[in-house]
């Protein structure tokens, strides 16, 4: 049986233990009870259970963060006994500590290095408990290196690329023996000449087809149809605005995108609750500068080339697998096909470098990574940062391997699927839209340590992020023209000149979500960081319906209220109603500037503006770091008359690394208290109500 630790449900105004009978809130329009004396009191209490904060996976539950939040000094013992037991692998040794006097960590590393687990691992034997913490690559096949005093030592490469590496390369020298080196890879791409007339004769779609390096970057090519016969759709920006403010963690971006023009496809339409594929491209200047590092003359990057396959569904999303003949350009394949940043790199790629590299030192450190004896740095490299194959040129300056080759070994670029923050129907009936048809979403960028020693962008993220930039620039500019002759300007209008347009298409696979809308029962939406996104439409749908008005509760995990609290004042006239914000940051709100302050900043009888009583209750409110977890555990008579309705639902949607597993828990715990249930009867009920349709989890 797994190792689950009770928690036991708080006795509060919206929370009964006692009570089992599953029992319609008396006032549904009563906001969600603050649980900030409750959280103290219980931070407070030596026998209490513990925080939310440490769940096994739990780092910033709330917010999809990596960044692992400060939590309280009242950990015990269970919790080595329940991360050793998650591992697999028994305590040797249990140091008898105080729970008053030890601080818990606040996140939980299983293991920094590749011989860390082999320590674990010992005699291998225990490899099965470790798979979904491993590489996948065979670490535990690690051979020692050969020592030999006479050995020549290695020269290293002496660059910032390389430094960031951060390889383990002790005992290794030029003369060392290595055994079981990765065969070379095979060449399943090849570059062919191209005649002008042959185009016209051999491939007639290509007339129209521009290959000169503007086009390019806008344009995916016409072979990447995400589902034969349909292509890619290039849908015009129509408009986009950040979400959060400057000084939150994550930036996120609202895109509204006009599908008025999107081509019918089997009676397949956009829907409250679905997603879409978006196909983003390589950045142009990451892409620029692989191919001057791979020496790629300029004049060869934007010339059309047969190429040649030979078998697969490359370069096609998700084609048939079979042997290809089309054209393209080496700018092309790199900007739209291939996976230039955002996957680990593979043995056939260090193996591919190795073979080209002229430097002595660099063909042995590359070779040794495809070795046995270099597993342990090998798995170092998969399980840390990502690294670019830029870095990668970078870091080896005399390895240049051809880009036929190259294109062979790298991952193919796939779409990023975003679910749609509104209801299609209702966007359309947005005032002065003259019979437009809008779809919404909003993006969190997602961010990752680069060798540069700043910052890079994921490949969709970033690629949505520099089209937000554009858009709102243009608005600030022509804002700015605007006010200086004294006149005004619409929103939007300077933005859509500029003809941005994202490349997506509307996906065959549906959103869980969007398959479970159809009644009009009691529903609790469960939301972190973006993943509150998707209820947007949701709730602008719901409270149309009268019949639905006073059923709908949603719980938003962010980290500040006053920086990151997505479509905040955007869910309709019963928001504050409905919605109940956790916050997870416990510091002090940053002080309101001067002329940030809301419409609707009016003084009441204590003196205070709406600005001011804004800040003080959320200065007050974040004395205790709250999580979504804890809400649902404090809410748990909605959520178990939600469940129990014969209609009703409950959604989760939001990072699974940082809270699918603290709600997962959460609910278990509601159904122990409220049903009197044990542990394993408990999960059996939340996987009955998810097989009957009354529990989806949408986590990533």
């Amino acid at each position: 049986m797994a190792h689950h630790r009770h928690q036991s449900i708080p006795n509060c105004d919206s929370s009964h233990p006692n009570n089992p009978i599953p029992t319609e809130p008396k006032n549904p329009h009563t906001p969600f009870s603050s649980i900030t004396e409750d959280m103290a009191a219980q931070s407070r209490r030596p026998s209490s259970p513990r925080s939310s904060g440490e769940s096994l996976s739990l780092t910033d539950d709330t917010t999809d963060s990596e960044t692992p939040p400060s939590t309280p000094p009242n950990g015990t013992q269970d919790d080595v006994d329940e991360i050793t037991e998650k591992m697999g692998v028994l305590a040797q040794t249990q140091t008898q500590t105080s729970p008053t006097t030890r601080k818990r960590r606040a996140s939980t590393t299983y293991a920094s290095s590749s011989e860390e687990i082999k320590r674990l691992l010992g005699d291998g034997s225990g490899t099965k408990f470790l798979q979904k913490y491993c590489c996948g690559e065979g670490c535990c096949m690690l051979e020692k290196l050969p020592t030999h005093p006479e050995d020549t030592g290695i020269s290293m490469p002496d660059n910032a690329a390389f430094q960031f590496l951060n390889l383990n390369l002790k005992g290794l020298t030029l003369d060392t023996e290595l055994t079981k080196v990765v065969d070379m890879p095979e060449q399943k791409i090849k570059f062919g000449s191209l005649r002008r007339k042959s185009i016209s004769e051999k491939f007639p779609n290509e007339d129209e087809h521009e290959h000169d390096a503007a086009h390019v970057q806008d344009y995916p090519p016409e072979y990447m149809k995400p589902h034969p016969p349909y292509s890619i759709f290039n849908a015009p920006v129509y408009g986009a605005r950040e979400l959060t403010k400057p000084g939150a963690e994550k930036r996120t971006f609202h895109f509204d995108l006009d599908v008025t023009d999107y081509p019918e496809e089997g009676g397949v339409d956009f829907k409250v609750g679905g997603a879409v594929g978006v196909c983003p491209p390589n950045d142009p200047a990451m892409v620029e500068d692989v191919l001057d590092q791979l020496g790629v003359p300029h004049f060869q990057r934007d010339k059309p080339v047969r190429l040649h396959t030979t078998g697969g569904r490359w370069p096609t999303i998700w084609g048939e697998e079979e042997a290809r003949e089309l054209v393209t350009t080496r700018r092309e394949v790199l900007t739209w096909t291939v996976d230039i940043q955002s996957t680990p790199p593979i043995k056939p790629l260090f193996r591919l470098f190795a073979e080209h590299a002229t430097d002595t030192n660099e063909k042995k450190i590359l070779t040794y990574l495809c070795s046995a004896q270099g597993q342990a740095a090998f798995c170092d490299l998969r399980t840390g940062p990502h690294l670019t194959l830029q870095q990668l040129l970078l870091a080896f300056p005399s390895s240049r391997p051809p880009l036929e080759a190259l294109c062979g070994v790298l991952t193919q670029l796939m779409p990023r699927f975003y679910s749609l923050s509104n209801d299609p129907h209702v966007s359309s009936a947005r005032e002065g839209l003259a019979g437009r048809r809008l779809i919404e979403m909003a993006v969190t960028v997602h961010e990752t340590a680069a060798h540069a020693g700043s910052t890079r962008t994921g490949v969709g993220s970033g690629f949505l992020e520099r089209v937000a930039k554009k858009f709102i620039c243009a608005e600030q500019d022509a804002q700015d023209a605007a006010a200086r002759l004294g006149s005004t300007v619409a929103p939007g209008v300077a933005g859509r000149k500029l003809h941005l347009q994202i490349p997506m298409f509307r996906g065959l696979m549906a959103n869980p979500l969007s398959k479970e809308f159809a009644s009009d029962g009691p529903m609790v939406l469960i939301g972190a960081g973006v993943g509150m996104a998707p209820f947007r439409g949701f709730i602008l749908n719901r409270l149309k319906n009268a019949n639905c008005a006073n059923k709908i509760w949603l719980i938003q995990g962010i980290r500040d209220s006053m920086l990151d609290e997505i479509y905040r004042g955007e869910l309709g006239a019963h928001e504050k109603d409905i919605k109940k914000v956790v916050q997870s940051r416990a510091s002090a709100p940053p002080p309101v500037a001067e002329g940030d302050a809301p419409e609707d900043a009016d003084t009441d009888s204590t003196g205070l503006t709406g600005t001011a009583k804004l800040d003080a209750e959320s200065r007050s409110q974040r004395k205790v770091a709250k999580y979504v977890q804890d809400e649902v555990r404090l809410q748990a008579d909605i959520v178990w008359f939600v469940i129990n309705a014969v209609d009703g639902r409950i959604f989760v949607c939001g990072s699974t690394k940082g809270m699918g597993e603290g709600v997962e828990r959460a609910l278990v715990d509601v159904a122990m208290d409220k049903g009197g249930l044990d542990y394993e009867t408990a999960r059996q009920f939340w996987r009955d109500k998810e097989g009957g349709g009354q529990f989806i989890a949408e986590t990533w």
